[in-house]
């Protein structure tokens, strides 16, 4: 599975606003989302650090969501937000192992 991931690691003592408010709508803007599946995480060992991890099947479909008005809109809602500039990675997915059981046998 190639495709392209981006990761948003940002601090903030608001995590509880950001869930209630902060969270990309599904279908908020005139065209469906680019990515594929969202990951909201909490980094066990840094209190107060947080990472989304966003799926999407190519970069060009994350510069895409990046264009966006709502990811802008989201994006401004998510700084006021947080305690610190966001860190973002954007990465090429070179492949992927899972857990799953070989269904071949």
């Amino acid at each position: 599975m190639a495709g392209f991931m981006q990761i948003v690691e940002f601090q903030t003592s608001r995590i509880e606003e950001i869930e209630e408010r902060g969270r990309p709508p599904r279908t908020g803007g005139s065209s469906a989302p680019t990515f594929r599946r969202i990951l909201a995480t909490a980094d066990r060992e840094r209190p107060g650090t947080y990472l989304t991890i966003v799926e999407f099947d190519s970069h060009e479909s994350a510069m895409e969501n990046s264009g966006r008005p709502e990811t802008s809109t989201f994006a401004a809602k998510m700084a006021g937000l947080c305690d610190g500039p966001a860190v973002f990675r954007k990465l090429d997915v070179l492949g992927e192992v899972t857990g799953e059981a070989d269904a071949g046998g």
